[in-house]
């Protein structure tokens, strides 16, 4: 049997596993139970209904979240040199393109986000087998490829996130740290749930959400109730 400290059970003795909290319970404690000394990140896991491997309900998108998820995003801008001086005057952190596509192709991924131009695309496709598995490779659909590229910078500066569904049904994001208060981590969770409601592919039959679940790092999951979503 697995060794529990003290702490730990003093932590799990205040989630009770049978009950689903509102957004506002989880948020509040999800801070009374972080243990860690260093400011966790503060994740939503949320399971669907869908089927992943059919095209129309592998759902992935964009939201912005109205308080950021707390950390200062690595964005790397690939682009022809007409499009330099703008992503630089954005605050991107890497600008170029044939030199980090080398680095790339080297191992590199020391980078958090990816936006690319449509014109140099037909470039990157090839590092689909590095980018892809990090979901890194940039993507029209997630407001990635594009070219406003200033615009696609200060998005996602300023609190934008893109999420996928996983094999397992799962949709998983960070929505804020321990540091947030309690009403920005409900207030960012509830924008964060309001885009995947909006996602709900036509072809997906049952429950929807299934289940949601809060937690920081190293911590319990807090259920969350899903019949508040319910419309």
């Amino acid at each position: 049997m697995a060794f529990i400290s003290k702490k730990r059970k003093a932590v799990n003795s205040k989630v009770n596993a049978d009950k689903a909290y509102s957004l506002k319970e989880a948020s509040s404690l999800v801070k009374e139970i972080n243990t860690t000394k260093f400011d966790a990140s503060v994740d939503l896991h949320v399971r669907l209904g869908v089927d992943p491997k059919k095209a129309d309900q592998a759902i992935r998108g964009t939201v912005t979240l109205p308080h950021g998820t707390g950390k200062t995003k690595r964005v790397l801008v690939l682009c022809t040199p007409d499009k330099e001086a703008a992503a630089n005057e954005a605050g991107a952190d890497y600008v170029g393109l044939d030199e980090f596509i080398t680095k790339i192709e080297g191992g590199w991924v020391d980078i958090d986000v990816i936006i690319a131009t449509p014109a140099v695309m037909p470039k990157i496709g090839k590092l689909g087998k590095v980018l892809g598995p990090r979901n890194l490779m940039p993507n029209p659909k997630t407001g990635t490829v594009t070219n406003d590229v200033a615009a696609a910078v200060n998005e996602v500066k300023g609190g934008k996130i893109a999420f996928k569904v996983d094999k397992a049904g799962i949709i998983h994001a960070s929505i804020g740290r321990v540091s947030f208060a309690p009403e920005k981590l409900a207030e960012n969770s509830q924008e964060f749930l309001n885009a995947i409601i909006r996602a709900k592919p036509a072809t997906a039959k049952g429950t929807y959400l299934k289940g949601i679940s809060m937690a920081s790092s190293m911590s319990p999951g807090i259920s969350v109730d899903t019949k508040a979503f319910i419309h």
